[in-house]
């Protein structure tokens, strides 16, 4: 692998992202949609979870709520285009041919030519292991693009198949290729993450610093990009 990161390409118009739970955009890749939406481009969330089992010191009903709010106002922040929910068990999202349909169905809806994804590998950047809720929902996404394109698979699902993905980058990935410049966007990266207030309020310890981590987060790959405060991307070849 180059020690450099190579630019992500920019030459498309509509991207899907698809994660596990509220915030996992927010955690490395809402820079990136901001400097994308600024630009003109559409980009829209689809959220397996609503992280209900998230903050424990509130019930799961209450928190679907409050988390399904703060994702919301998070995404309107780097003006993505919308957030859908599929209310899978946050905690208990199982690699299935049902989660692989919805997630082509969506494919299919949205057409997209960039598809954005969380870390799918068994550890993520940090070298912690990863969550089962990643893993299982990364590797369906990857194989939904493939489903999505086949018009035999699912085909009672969707305005009919859709061949267009050219790309497809997971954020937080052990294994990043390339980057996106988000030097002029790290201020709405920090609202975005900063839109979990109950979520963050409620980690332990408690985050109370956002700009700090994630602009060193941005230095840090950047010294691979030139200089440039960046967020990598697993781009995986198509």
């Amino acid at each position: 692998m180059s020690d450099e990161f190579q630019e992500m390409p920019e030459d498309w118009t509509r991207a899907l992202a698809v994660v596990a739970h509220p915030d996992d955009m927010e955690f490395g890749a809402a820079g990136a949609v901001a400097r994308w939406t600024a630009a003109g481009k559409t980009v829209t969330y689809v959220v397996a979870s609503r992280g209900e089992a998230g903050i424990d010191t509130m019930a799961p009903e209450k928190a679907a709520e409050v988390r399904e709010a703060e994702q919301r106002a998070s995404a309107a922040v780097v003006g993505a285009a919308g957030v859908e929910f599929l209310d899978h068990p946050d905690g208990r999202i199982e690699y299935s041919a049902e989660l692989r349909r919805q997630f082509a169905t969506a494919i299919r809806r949205h057409r997209p030519e960039l598809v954005l994804g969380f870390c799918h590998h068994d550890h993520t950047s940090t070298g912690r292991w990863n969550s089962p809720d990643h893993r299982n929902t990364g590797r369906a996404l990857l194989d939904a693009v493939g489903d999505a394109a086949n018009r035999w698979i699912f085909p009672e699902d969707g305005p009919g198949p859709w061949q267009g993905v050219r790309y497809v980058a997971i954020s937080n990935s052990p294994r990043p290729t390339h980057a996106v410049d988000v030097g002029d966007h790290i201020d709405r990266a920090v609202a975005s993450l900063e839109a979990h207030a109950s979520y963050l309020a409620a980690m332990q310890p408690p985050v109370t610093d956002v700009r700090g981590p994630l602009l060193g987060l941005a230095q840090a790959m950047g010294a691979r990009f030139g200089g440039r405060p960046a967020i990598a991307f697993e781009l995986i070849p198509r």
